[in-house]
């Protein structure tokens, strides 16, 4: 259906495990959005490789040892709104920031790519419910599935064979 560049943006989850192709597909469908498209990639350790004059940059940094300075990705994902994105991409998620991740994109921007380590599309799903979870407790488990079912529209599956080639296998 094209990807980030279809007609009515969607936002999708890569998810395989470790070293299975999970950015670099990432990266090729942020290579089909549009140039004239503002781009907003939030990540952990700056690993995306976007083209295109319209791409803001968001890293988060650990800060000092007393936590001076520490940008975390759950403020980024905030910040990002702010930003007026057409596209929202987050390198990974793995905690709390999916809370947020998630109710941007349900209210703001429909276009976006992340992605999370998981074996299936049932069980990154229900990862990505969890994490919500862990970035706001108080809101029922009915509710925050409701939210992960309504801004996911597509799970890319990706894994590495035994061979050593990547490929998408679901």
């Amino acid at each position: 259906r094209g990807g980030c560049a279809s007609s009515r943006p969607e936002f999708i989850v890569v998810y395989g495990p470790t070293g299975a192709g999970k950015t670099t597909v990432v990266n090729a469908l942020a290579a089909r959005v549009p140039p004239h498209e503002r781009i907003v990639t939030i990540e952990d350790v700056a690993e995306l490789q976007l083209p295109g004059e319209h791409t803001v940059r968001l890293e988060a940094r650990p800060g000092a040892a007393d936590g001076v300075g520490r940008v975390e990705m759950r403020d980024l994902v905030r910040a990002a709104l702010r930003l007026r994105p057409d596209r929202i991409i987050v390198g990974e998620v793995r905690g709390a920031e999916a809370a947020g991740m998630v109710w941007a994109l349900s209210a703001g921007p429909r276009g976006g790519v992340s992605t999370c380590h998981s074996g299936d599309a049932p069980d990154a799903l229900a990862r990505l419910e969890t994490m919500c979870l862990l970035g706001n407790g108080a809101v029922p488990h009915r509710a925050v599935r409701a939210q992960v079912l309504a801004a996911v529209d597509v799970l890319v599956g990706v894994a590495r064979a035994a061979d050593g080639q990547r490929r998408i296998t679901g």
